[in-house]
């Protein structure tokens, strides 16, 4: 076997390595890929064989990767996952461009996907895959081109371009304000409040920037906003919501203020583009269009 030969494996086995790395089980690869375990094990023993390295370590009851085998099995499934790509950006559009794009959930669902629409007209030869991220990744690793990020402009070894600051407010249903005598802030503490379980602080900084004491109690903690918003709508309690994500409840009447004045994040709404993706044509694109969809901020 010539070098060259020796250090191109066949991409049959290399999936079935990426898989039993991935899963650490031979019998789950197998069900994964269609094949039988014999198969699979035929195909690690050829890799093991053609390097002359043992890529796992295996007992009676499970299979790990040995040290040379973590080492491999990272640029094995980078390597697999570009190949994917370009699969897939040959099989979407011949002439396009492949953005991969992670986004907040709430935010990507009520803030950026409505402007989308836009986008993919005029610039029909760019695909998108949305993918949902919360805080911070390897975007190497994670194969992702650009992130929209909610914190502070300091992710390392990338671009953080500012797209919307977010102010907080109280919000309630309307029939639950109808029901209890809110007046004041200092009102809002006697009250069951929704927490969001990624702005752990926030109520506590709310009341401060009113000039009162926050309360102590437990209340409901919630992953996301869209689902706070909704407990909001239900009655359960006091919510304090970004205003750019609930819009249009507000809008419809399905959300009302509470007493009490909004106050502006420490964080905000970042495009964050890694340095090395910074002259990928899709990465460009997407950047200045959504630059003019939002107004100017500093």
């Amino acid at each position: 076997m010539n070098v060259q030969r020796r250090l191109l494996p066949g991409i049959s086995a290399l999936a079935a390595f990426e898989a039993v790395a991935r899963l650490g089980s031979f019998t789950a690869a197998a069900q994964e890929l269609d094949l039988t375990q014999g198969a699979v094990s035929r195909q690690i023993r050829l890799l093991e064989d053609q390097f002359g390295r043992r890529l796992f370590e295996r007992d009676s009851r499970n299979v790990r990767l040995s040290a040379a085998g973590e080492i491999y099995a990272e640029a094995v499934r980078a390597a697999l996952g570009q190949l994917r790509d370009a699969a897939l950006g040959l099989m979407s559009n011949r002439h396009s461009g492949i953005l991969n794009l992670a986004i907040l959930p709430t935010f990507g669902t009520r803030w950026l996907m409505p402007l989308i629409p836009d986008f993919v007209e005029n610039n029909p030869d760019i695909t998108i895959n949305f993918v949902t991220r919360i805080g911070r990744f390897d975007f190497a690793r994670e194969r992702l081109d650009a992130a929209i990020h909610f914190g502070l402009p300091d992710w390392p070894d990338a671009d953080s371009t500012l797209l919307v600051r977010e102010e907080v407010a109280p919000v309630v249903s309307p029939e639950f304000l109808a029901g209890r005598a809110i007046a004041t802030p200092a009102d809002i503490g006697r009250l069951p409040l929704l927490h969001m379980a990624t702005r752990p602080g926030a109520w506590t900084e709310w009341f401060e920037h009113q000039g009162l004491s926050a309360p102590t109690g437990p209340g409901m903690q919630f992953e996301q906003f869209g689902t706070a918003a909704q407990a909001c709508m239900a009655g359960l309690g006091v919510a304090l919501l970004p205003q750019v994500l609930i819009s249009g409840e507000l809008q419809r009447g399905q959300l009302v203020p509470a007493p009490g004045r909004p106050m502006q994040s420490r964080s905000a709404y970042y495009l964050v583009v890694p340095h090395d993706k910074r002259g990928h044509p899709p990465v460009a694109s997407f950047r200045d269009w959504l630059l003019s969809r939002v107004p100017v901020v500093g």
